[in-house]
C-alpha cells in the first residue's frame, strides 16, 4: 500500500515530464497532493433536459451522441470539432475548439453526461467544449460534484484526480486528528479523515460546505496556536532595558503637536522598552497618519539610554528623505544621525561604517545596505522597518541579528481591520494610528472616462500655472497589453500636448541613481509633471505636488490607489486626485466610486479585501506567515475570531501543547517553512 510520503512518480500515468509539471504546483509527494485542495467545484449532480435549457450558463446534460464528430481546420493551428447530441426532449449541437482528443473519445449511439457552457444566440444554442463521462447501462444517476483543482500548462483535471485518488487511498484508517475532540464537538466539525475525503470527493454540496468549514477552522486554529507560542517565547526572552524613558524633551522638540494616537503609540513603545522584554510591535496607520514621528521617538529613547537605533527604509529615496526629516529633529536633542545607502561612494561608505562601528552614529538610517556583512553596530538596541511589506521576515531578522535581541518596530501603511491585524501579525503587538494630524486637507477625488481627457489635460495645465506640480501614474505594461498607457510613451504624448511644461519620466527599469536624480529634481521643482509607474507609491515627500492623475486606474487595487493618492495633499495647497477608468464597465466604476466617497484607508482596505480577496495583503512577502490554503480572512472572519480565542485558551492551560501531541506536531510542521528559530 502506498504511503503519503511516497513520490507521485509511483502513480500510474505520472512519468518524469508530468512529475516536473506537478512540481510547479509544489506537489512532489502524495501528502502534497492531499493538501492541494480544489479551488472550485462543478455541480454535475443536477441533470437538465435539453428542452429546459433557456439561458446561457453551465449545464449537466445526459444525452446520446447522434452524429459522428466532424473536424474542420479553420486556420493554421485552429480546429473545430462538431457533433450533435440528443435526449428524449430534443437535440443540441456540440462544438470543441482545438480539442480533437476530447471529441475522439465520443462514440455515436453511446450515452454520456456532458458538462459545459451553453451559449444561446437568438434561437440557436450550442454546447461549447464540454467535459464528458460515459454512462454505464446500470447507472441510474451518474451526475456528481466534481472538484476543480489549480493547474499549470500541460496538466489536466484528470491528472489531478489521478494523484489525489492515489493520495486518498494512502490515508491510513487511524488518521490522526490535530483538532481536540472538545472543539470538534463544540463547532460540529467532521473528523479529519472524513473532511479530507469530502473535500476531494464530495457526494453533495453539503459535504463541501462542512468539509471546508472544518479545514478553515483547522488551518486558522493551527496558525493561531503557532503565533501565540511565538509571542509567548519572545515574551520569555530578556530584552535591553532603556534606563531613560522620559519623553518630555522629545515632544518639546517637535515642530507640531502630536495626535492622541501618536502619543498613545509612543507611550506604549516607551513601556515596552522599559519592560525587560524585547519589543516586537507593528504600528499601522493610514497614509499621512504620522508613523515616522513614532519611529523617531523609539530612536530617541535608544540614543538617550546610550544605545544605537537602525531605521531601514525600502528605497534610497525614502531613506534619504527620512534622514533629512529626522536628522534636524534629533540634532536638537543632541543625537547624531548617519545615512547608509548602496549608491554612496567608497569614501562616504567608509566614513559611515566607521561612525556606526564606533558608536558615533547613534541613529543609522539606510536601505537593506544595513544588513550587509560589513556593517558592524556598536550597541544596536532598536530596529525600525518602514513599509514592512517591502521586506521579508528574513531581512528584518538579519538586521535584528546585528544587535542582542533589539526592540523591533515594524511600520505599515497598509491599513487593515484590527481583528485581521491581530491575527495576521499575531506574533507582533499591534498599535493603530487612526487619527490624521490636524491641518491635512482631504484630497478631492474624481473618477472619469476618456471623454474627459481634454478637460483633465487643461486642469493639469491650470494647476501648474497656479504653482503646483503633477504626478501622472501609469500601470506596468505587460506584453500584449499595448492599449495600456506606458509611462515613457505617455510622457512623450504629454510633452507634445503641453510643450511649455517640463515633463520627467520614472519607471522601475531605471537604475537607482537615475531614479534618485529624477525624484530629487522633481522635489526641487525642476519639473512640472512626473510621469511614473508605481515606483512613486512609496517615495519622496513633495509637498508642492497637489494633483495625482492615475491612468487605467481599474488595473490597480483600491488600497494601492489610496497609497498613490497619499502622495499628494502633503502641503497647504488644495489637492486633487483623478482616476481614469470609470468607463471600463460597471464593476470598475463602482470600485473607483468608493475612493471618491472616502479618504479613510481602513474603510478602503475593507472594501478592497472583500472585492479582490486577501492576496495583496497576505502574500508571504508581506508578513512571512505560513501560507493559507483554504481560509479567506474576510469570508471566514467569524471562524478566525473563534479559532484565535480557542487557541489562547488551550495554550493558557497547556503552553507547550504537551497534552496534544498531534496538534503540536502539526503546528511545528505548519511553521517549518518560516525562517524562524522559535520552532527549530
Amino acid at each position: 500500500m502506498p504511503a503519503l510520503e511516497d513520490s507521485i512518480r509511483f502513480v500510474k500515468g505520472v512519468g518524469p515530464k508530468k512529475a516536473a509539471l506537478f512540481e510547479k504546483l509544489h506537489i512532489r509527494t502524495l501528502r502534497d497532493a492531499l493538501e492541494t485542495y480544489p479551488r472550485d467545484y462543478e455541480d454535475r449532480s443536477v441533470i437538465t433536459s435539453i428542452a429546459d435549457i433557456a439561458e446561457d450558463g453551465k449545464y449537466a446534460v445526459r444525452a446520446v451522441v447522434g452524429t459522428e464528430p466532424k473536424t474542420t481546420r479553420i486556420r493554421k493551428g485552429m480546429t473545430l470539432v462538431k457533433c450533435t447530441i440528443f435526449d428524449q426532449s430534443g437535440s443540441l449541437p456540440v462544438t470543441y475548439f482545438n480539442n480533437p482528443y476530447a471529441a475522439a473519445l465520443l462514440r455515436v449511439g453511446q450515452e454520456y453526461v456532458f458538462y459545459g457552457r451553453v451559449q444561446i444566440n437568438g434561437h440557436a444554442r450550442m454546447l461549447v467544449s464540454p467535459q464528458s463521462e460515459k454512462v454505464s447501462p446500470d447507472a441510474a444517476h451518474p451526475g456528481r460534484i466534481v472538484p476543480v483543482y489549480p493547474l499549470t500548462a500541460g496538466l489536466t483535471q484528470r491528472d489531478m484526480a489521478r494523484v489525489t485518488e492515489a493520495a486518498l487511498d494512502a490515508v491510513p484508517g487511524d488518521w490522526p486528528d490535530p483538532l481536540p475532540e472538545v472543539l470538534r464537538a463544540r463547532y460540529t466539525l467532521p473528523d479529519a479523515a472524513d473532511a479530507l475525503a469530502a473535500i476531494h470527493r464530495p457526494q453533495s454540496a453539503q459535504d463541501v460546505t462542512e468539509a471546508r468549514r472544518r479545514m478553515v477552522f483547522e488551518e486558522l486554529f493551527l496558525l493561531c496556536c503557532g503565533l501565540q507560542q511565538l509571542k509567548e517565547r519572545r515574551r520569555a526572552d530578556t530584552g535591553l532595558v532603556f534606563s531613560d524613558s522620559s519623553l518630555a524633551d522629545f515632544f518639546a522638540a517637535l515642530p507640531f503637536s502630536p495626535t492622541g494616537a501618536q502619543r498613545r503609540a509612543i507611550g506604549v513603545i516607551a513601556s515596552d522598552c522599559a519592560s525587560g522584554r524585547p519589543m516586537n510591535r507593528l504600528v499601522q496607520g493610514d497614509v499621512g497618519s504620522g508613523k515616522t514621528v513614532v519611529a523617531a521617538a523609539l530612536c530617541a529613547l535608544a540614543a538617550k539610554s546610550g544605545y544605537q537605533a537602525a531605521f531601514m527604509a525600502p528605497t534610497e529615496i525614502l531613506a534619504a528623505q527620512h534622514a533629512e526629516t529626522l536628522a534636524p529633529l534629533l540634532a536638537t536633542l543632541g543625537i547624531s544621525c548617519t545615512l547608509l545607502t548602496g549608491s554612496m561612494n567608497a569614501a562616504q561608505k567608509r566614513a559611515a561604517l566607521a561612525a556606526i562601528e564606533s558608536g558615533a552614529a547613534q541613529v543609522v538610517i539606510g536601505t537593506h545596505a544595513l544588513i550587509q556583512q560589513s556593517v558592524n553596530f556598536y550597541r544596536l538596541s532598536a530596529v525600525v522597518a518602514d513599509e514592512q511589506h517591502r521586506f521579508g521576515v528574513a531581512q528584518r531578522a538579519a538586521l535584528s541579528a546585528k544587535g542582542q535581541t533589539p526592540h523591533v518596530l515594524v511600520m505599515s501603511a497598509t491599513p487593515i481591520p484590527r481583528t485581521l491585524a491581530l491575527i495576521l501579525y499575531g506574533d507582533l503587538d499591534v498599535s493603530v494610528l487612526d487619527e490624521v494630524p490636524p491641518g491635512r486637507q482631504p484630497v478631492e477625488t474624481y473618477a472619469v472616462g476618456e471623454n474627459m481627457r481634454r478637460r483633465i489635460t487643461a486642469f493639469i495645465d491650470k494647476q501648474i500655472r497656479e504653482g503646483g506640480q503633477v504626478y501622472v501614474v501609469c500601470p506596468l505594461v505587460e506584453e500584449g497589453e499595448m492599449n495600456l498607457k506606458s509611462a515613457e510613451q505617455h510622457a512623450l504624448d504629454l510633452q507634445k500636448t503641453l510643450p511649455h511644461r517640463r515633463v520627467a519620466v520614472l519607471h522601475g527599469r531605471m537604475k537607482s541613481a537615475e531614479k534618485e536624480r529624477v525624484m530629487q529634481a522633481f522635489a526641487a521643482k525642476e519639473y512640472d509633471i512626473l510621469v511614473a509607474t508605481t515606483v512613486i507609491e512609496v517615495g519622496v515627500d513633495v509637498p508642492n505636488a497637489n494633483l495625482m492623475v492615475v491612468e487605467d486606474a481599474d488595473r490597480f487595487g483600491l488600497s494601492q490607489l489610496h497609497q498613490l493618492r497619499g502622495r499628494v495633499g502633503r502641503g497647504t495647497r488644495q489637492s486633487y486626485c483623478i482616476f481614469f477608468g470609470a468607463d471600463k464597465g460597471q464593476t470598475a466604476r463602482e470600485r473607483l466610486k468608493i475612493l471618491c466617497k472616502t479618504n479613510d484607508g481602513f474603510e478602503i482596505a475593507r472594501a478592497d479585501l472583500s472585492q479582490r480577496g486577501p492576496g495583496d495583503f497576505f502574500g508571504r512577502r508581506q508578513h512571512g506567515l505560513p501560507a493559507l490554503h483554504v481560509a479567506d480572512p474576510i469570508a471566514d472572519l467569524a471562524l478566525m475570531r473563534s479559532a484565535r480565542e480557542e487557541a489562547e485558551q488551550i495554550l493558557q492551560a497547556d503552553p507547550t501543547l504537551a497534552g496534544y501531541p498531534e496538534l503540536r506536531a502539526r503546528v511545528h510542521r505548519m511553521f517549518e517553512e518560516r525562517d524562524d528559530e522559535a520552532f527549530n
